[in-house]
C-alpha cells in the first residue's frame, strides 16, 4: 500500500494558522472576463500590494497574454512594481483561479519535511478547456519548493474544501460527489480520500450551492470556518430569492453538526449581497469568498449595504487581524472572488 500524508502525521491546517507565503496566478486569459477585463489586472494588483505588507507572495506569471503575445511576466512586474515580499515565476498557467488549480500545503508534526497533495483538476467538471497548465501547477510548485508530492489521483477543487486545522472538513455533496468529477467514487470513497489525505477526522457534507455558481457548490461561497468550532455561513433574507432555500438548509445543517470531538458548531450569519448581475447572468456574489492571511483578511466588498456589516462581523471574529475590504464587483464577473484567486503556503510545523 502507498503511504498516505494522515498515516505520517500531516494534516491540513486551517487557513488563520501561520502562513509562509500566498500563491496566485497573474490573469491573461480575457474570456475569464469577457469584455470587463482591462479592470481585472490592476485589481490583482492592488491585492498583491495589499498581501505583501503581511507575508511574502508568489505569482505565477509564465507565458504570453493569449490575445496580445505580450509575455505575462512584463504585465505582472509594471502593475506591481518593485514590491518587496513579491516573486514571480516562469510557470504557465491557463487561468487564474489558483484556489482549485494549486496545490493543498499540508503541515505535519515538528521537524518533518514540507509536502503538499497534487489533486487532479479537470476545470469544474471540464467546463473550461484547455486546462492542461493549470493541471501541472502543483508539481511545477512542488519542484521550485523542494516538496514531497502526494497525488491521490481523483480530481478535487481547493475551494471545495475548508478545514478548522483540528480534523473536521467542510464540504458539499452537490461538488465532491458530482459524476463530472469523479464518477467513479461513491461517498464513502471520498470520505477515505479525504481522511487518508487531508486527516480529516469528521467531514461535514452541505448540500447545494449559490446561483451563477459554475463550480456545482464550492463551500468557499457558502460556509467559512473562522475558529476551531466557528463557522460562517452565508445566509439570504429575502424569501424571494433563489437562494433563500438552499442557505437555509445549509445553514440548519451547520446548527446540527459537531465538530472531529462532538462538540456543537458556533454558526454566525453572513447576509449575502444584493443580487448581482452581468449582462442578464446572475453572479455567485458571496462575502463567504474571503482570504485570511497572516495579521489581515481581505473581504470582497460589493458596493452593498452589507459591505460594511460584514467587515465588523468578520472583525469580530477575527479580532487580531486587519480586515481589509476590496472591490470585488469586477472580479466576480469571472465566477469567484479573492478566495478562489489565492492558496496559502502554511509555516512548517
Amino acid at each position: 500500500m502507498p503511504e498516505v500524508p494522515a498515516a505520517l502525521g500531516y494534516r491540513m491546517p486551517a487557513e488563520w494558522e501561520p502562513h509562509a507565503a500566498t500563491w496566485l496566478a497573474w490573469p491573461h486569459k480575457r474570456d475569464s472576463w469577457p469584455g470587463k477585463f482591462e479592470p481585472i489586472p490592476p485589481l490583482y494588483a492592488r491585492l498583491v500590494r495589499t498581501l505583501a505588507e503581511f507575508e511574502p507572495v508568489h505569482i505565477l506569471a509564465g507565458g504570453k497574454d493569449p490575445e496580445t503575445d505580450a509575455p505575462v511576466m512584463a504585465e505582472a512586474k509594471k502593475l506591481v512594481g518593485d514590491v518587496p515580499n513579491v516573486t514571480l515565476h516562469d510557470i504557465p498557467t491557463n487561468d487564474a483561479w489558483t484556489r482549485d488549480h494549486g496545490p493543498t500545503f499540508l503541515v505535519g508534526l515538528p521537524g518533518s519535511p514540507p509536502v503538499l497533495i497534487d489533486w487532479g483538476y479537470n476545470a469544474w467538471g471540464g467546463k473550461y478547456p484547455p486546462f492542461d497548465l493549470d493541471d501541472a501547477v502543483p508539481g511545477r510548485i512542488a519542484a521550485w519548493c523542494g516538496r514531497r508530492i502526494f497525488t491521490p489521483g481523483i480530481i478535487l477543487e481547493g475551494g471545495a474544501i475548508d478545514s478548522n486545522g483540528c480534523g473536521t472538513i467542510l464540504t458539499t455533496e452537490q461538488c465532491l460527489l458530482n459524476p463530472n468529477r469523479n464518477p467513479q467514487l461513491c461517498c464513502n470513497d471520498m470520505q477515505r480520500y479525504l481522511a487518508e489525505y487531508l486527516g480529516a477526522k469528521k467531514i461535514l457534507w452541505l448540500g447545494d450551492g449559490i446561483e451563477g455558481d459554475d463550480t456545482d457548490g464550492h463551500i468557499d461561497e457558502l460556509a467559512r470556518f473562522v475558529g476551531p468550532h466557528t463557522v460562517v455561513a452565508a445566509l439570504e433574507e429575502n424569501p424571494d430569492d433563489a437562494n433563500f432555500r438552499p442557505l437555509r438548509e445549509n445553514f440548519d445543517r451547520l446548527q446540527r453538526f459537531t465538530d472531529q470531538d462532538n462538540q456543537p458548531l458556533d454558526v454566525i450569519a453572513l447576509p449575502m449581497p444584493q443580487p448581482i448581475y452581468h449582462e442578464g447572468q446572475r453572479l455567485p456574489a458571496s462575502y463567504c469568498n474571503f482570504y485570511i492571511a497572516n495579521g489581515v483578511a481581505i473581504v470582497p466588498q460589493f458596493d452593498d449595504p452589507a459591505d460594511a456589516r460584514v467587515l465588523e462581523t468578520l472583525g469580530k471574529l477575527l479580532p487580531v487581524r486587519k480586515i481589509i475590504g476590496l472591490a470585488a464587483r469586477d472580479l466576480v464577473w469571472g465566477l469567484g472572488a479573492f478566495h478562489c484567486i489565492t492558496q496559502q503556503e502554511p509555516a512548517l510545523g
